[in-house]
C-alpha cells in the first residue's frame, strides 16, 4: 500500500478523537469503578456512526475502509478501553458476522437495527471447556422440526449484560469435531436463554462479560448462519476481522499511556532537572514509541490486506500479538515513569496498565497467535 495515512482516513481519525474526547473520555474512570455497560456512551456511537462501520449503506451502516475502521477503535480506545472494545466486538463480530454470512432475509431483519446502535451485537464462543480450543464446544444444536434446541452453557461474553443480538455458535453433530459446529443468530429474549452470572473483570469493566446457560432453548431454523458445519470456518473468519480491532485497540492504550508518560517526564522534576533529561527515562520513552508505531504499521498493513480481498490471518494474528504485547509492556513502563502516581487508584495509568492485560487474552491468546502465525511459515 502508499505509505501514509489519505486525507479521508486523517479525517475520519480526527472525527473519532474529537467524539471520544467528548463522549468517551469524560465517563471513562466512572466507567471502570463502576463496571456498568455505559449504555449512554455507546447509543452516541451509534448516532455518531460508529456502530456500522463495517455494514454498507444499504443496510443502514456507515462503511469506512478497515485502516479508517482501526484508526478509529484506536482513538476511542485512547479515551476509554471499555468502550473501544465494545465497538471493536459489535462491528468485527456481532454486526459482521450476520452481515458477512447472513442471507438477504436475515440481513434485512437485524442488520439495520445492529448498524445504527439500536442494538448491541455479541459473540458467543467462549465456554466453561472450550476457550482457546474452540473445536472443543460442549453446548448442542439438535434440529426438531422447525427449530433447533440448544442446549450448553457460554461464558466471558463481552457486552454480554446488554448485548442484545448475537452470533452463537454449537456443535450441531459431535462426532464431526470441528466440522460438526454451527452458527446461530440469537435473540436475547428467546425462550430458554438465561444469563447465569456476571464478570468482574481486572481491566476494561465497563464491557460487562457474562455468562449464559441454554435449556431446551429454541431457535428458529431460518436463523442458522451459512449452512450446518459451517460455523467453525465463520468463527475463523470473524476472529481474522476482529483482531484486527484488538490490534488497534492495543495501540490506542499503549498510545495514550506513551502521551501521557512524555508530559510527565517533561513537568517532573528529580535532581535539579525534569526527570525526561535523565537517560533511563528518555531511553524507555524512545522504546515506547518505537513499539507503538510499529504496531500501528502492523494492524494497517493487516486492514490493507483485509480490505484488498486477500489473505490476512497471519498479518491479523502478528498485528493482534504485537499490539497487546506492545500495550501491557507500554503502559508497564508508564507506571514505572509515573512511580508512586502512576500506581495510585485513580491515574489513567494505572488504569491502562490493567485494561492492556487482557489484550493478551480475548479473541485469542498470545500463545494462539504464535500457532496460526508459525503454521503460516
Amino acid at each position: 500500500m502508499p505509505f501514509g495515512l489519505t486525507e479521508e482516513q486523517l479525517k475520519f481519525r480526527a472525527k473519532a478523537k474529537e467524539w471520544a474526547d467528548k463522549h468517551a473520555a469524560p465517563n471513562a474512570e466512572k466507567v471502570d469503578v463502576s463496571g456498568e455497560f455505559p449504555a449512554d456512551t455507546i447509543k452516541k456511537a451509534g448516532e455518531a456512526g460508529f456502530m456500522g462501520m463495517n455494514i454498507s449503506p444499504q443496510y443502514g451502516g456507515h462503511k469506512v475502509d478497515g485502516i479508517s475502521y482501526a484508526l478509529a477503535i484506536e482513538e476511542i480506545s485512547k479515551a476509554c478501553a471499555s468502550v473501544g472494545v465494545i465497538l471493536a466486538v459489535h462491528n468485527s463480530l456481532g454486526v459482521f458476522g450476520v452481515y458477512n454470512f447472513g442471507n438477504e432475509e436475515q440481513k434485512k431483519k437485524y442488520v439495520p437495527d445492529l448498524a445504527a446502535g439500536n442494538t448491541v451485537g455479541g459473540f458467543m464462543l467462549t465456554e466453561p471447556e472450550a476457550g482457546s480450543d474452540a473445536s472443543a464446544l460442549q453446548t448442542t444444536a439438535v434440529l426438531q422440526g422447525d427449530h433447533y434446541v440448544v442446549n450448553g452453557k457460554k461464558r466471558y461474553i463481552l457486552s454480554g449484560t446488554n448485548a442484545e443480538t448475537f452470533v452463537l455458535f454449537a456443535m450441531t453433530d459431535k462426532t464431526k469435531g470441528s466440522k460438526g459446529m454451527s452458527a446461530f443468530i440469537l435473540e436475547r429474549n428467546t425462550h430458554g436463554f438465561k444469563q447465569t452470572g456476571r464478570h468482574d473483570m481486572m481491566g476494561v469493566r465497563g464491557c460487562s462479560p457474562a455468562e449464559f446457560e441454554f435449556t431446551d432453548m429454541k431457535v428458529p431454523k431460518e436463523n442458522l448462519l451459512g449452512k450446518e458445519g459451517d460455523g467453525f470456518r465463520i468463527a475463523l473468519t470473524l476472529l481474522d476481522h476482529g483482531r484486527i480491532g484488538i490490534g488497534a485497540q492495543g495501540c490506542g492504550i499503549a498510545r495514550s499511556a506513551l502521551e501521557l508518560s512524555a508530559a510527565y517526564a517533561k513537568k517532573r522534576v528529580q535532581f535539579g532537572a525534569p526527570i525526561g533529561k535523565n537517560q533511563g527515562i528518555s531511553f524507555a520513552l524512545a522504546d515506547m514509541s518505537s513499539r507503538v508505531d510499529a504496531s500501528e504499521l502492523l494492524v494497517w498493513r493487516a486492514a490493507e490486506l483485509k480490505d484488498s480481498g486477500q489473505r490476512f490471518s497471519k498479518e491479523s494474528a502478528t498485528a493482534k500479538l504485537f499490539a497487546s504485547e506492545t500495550a501491557r509492556i507500554v503502559t508497564e513502563r508508564a507506571v514505572q515513569i509515573h512511580g508512586g502516581s502512576g500506581y495510585m487508584r485513580g491515574s489513567p495509568i494505572e488504569r491502562a496498565y490493567r485494561d492492556a492485560k487482557i489484550l493478551e487474552i480475548y479473541e485469542g491468546t498470545s500463545e494462539v497467535q504464535r500457532i496460526v502465525i508459525s503454521g503460516s511459515l
